[in-house]
């Protein structure tokens, strides 16, 4: 009588370019101690983002609106996809207040995305700026915001409260959009970049992970399209898959070619390249301000 042993699939462990320290310090102690008392809510914290030390060592941390169910289901993202829960108009009062609470010099917003609504979440975007304005008025913004389907309207809300820096991320290259971001565009998101600099927004950014699949010509093209619409900064990252049920790594993107990407970038005139394997969206953004 035999018996047939079953192994475990073997994993690629990451390459030690991907290993992090763990975050330590005393402006990093006071704040985690801030969130844990007063349960405030972070991308930093809810993402477990490997810069989340670095930043909050800094005075930035990045806070998420519009609740925590997005409305596409983005096959990098690891944010529950559903039916999103009634919009809690108390919440651009909450984020304040932890911006003052955790007396963060810095503050960068983001959403879900909310296709169920009519203004797509585009007025309590507002609502949310004004209020962080208004009880933190020498803390500086950014908004990474969703395309609001590149409704101009929906976006004019944003040029209205004149963010510091307004960020709307490509994500992937274009051949790469449709398996990636499913519901977003690549020359939808592009417009949505082109109208807020075009409309009075001095500083614009965007983002790109790395790993999907895509080509080295193919990272040049997008970043010669987003300069084609004047953005000013970019970062590029490593995607790491957030579940079995999320896209595969294709590749590790080496530091080497990192760099590459970062001197290809400067030289087509952005403000500002952040290219390595554990740069995220909000990475150095206050650096950004300059």
């Amino acid at each position: 009588m035999t018996t047939d042993t079953i192994t475990a699939p073997i994993r690629t462990p990451k390459p030690k370019w991907l290993r992090v320290k763990l975050p330590t310090g005393k402006k990093y102690t006071e704040l985690r101690g801030l969130v844990d008392k007063y349960d405030l809510h972070t991308i930093c914290t809810a993402g477990s983002c490997p810069n989340m030390g670095e930043c909050w060592s800094e005075g930035t941390a990045t806070f998420m609106i519009l609740g925590n169910i997005c409305t596409r289901s983005c096959g990098f993202c690891g944010v529950k996809t559903g039916r999103p829960e009634t919009l809690d108009w108390d919440e651009p009062e909450k984020v304040a207040r932890s911006i003052k609470l955790m007396k963060i010099k810095h503050a960068v917003v983001t959403s879900v995305d909310r296709d169920d609504l009519k203004d797509m979440g585009s007025i309590l975007w507002a609502e949310t700026v004004k209020a962080i304005r208004r009880m933190n008025p020498e803390t500086t913004l950014e908004t990474l915001i969703p395309d609001f389907q590149g409704n101009e309207r929906n976006i004019d809300r944003i040029i209205a409260v004149n963010p510091e820096v307004v960020s709307h991320n490509m994500e992937t290259v274009k051949r790469l959009t449709r398996e990636v971001r499913i519901q977003a565009k690549y020359e939808r998101s592009l417009e949505v970049l082109n109208y807020l600099k075009k409309n009075g927004i001095k500083r614009t950014k965007s983002g790109i992970m790395l790993g999907l699949g895509e080509e080295e010509d193919e990272v040049i093209q997008s970043l010669k399209d987003l300069r084609s619409v004047d953005v000013d900064i970019v970062t590029i990252g490593q995607y790491l898959q957030p579940s079995k049920k999320h896209l595969p790594v294709k590749e590790f993107i080496t530091p080497e070619q990192f760099k590459k990407y970062e001197a290809i970038g400067m030289d087509l005139g952005f403000r500002h390249v952040e290219s390595s394997a554990l740069v995220r969206s909000s990475y150095k953004a206050q650096k950004h301000l300059t």
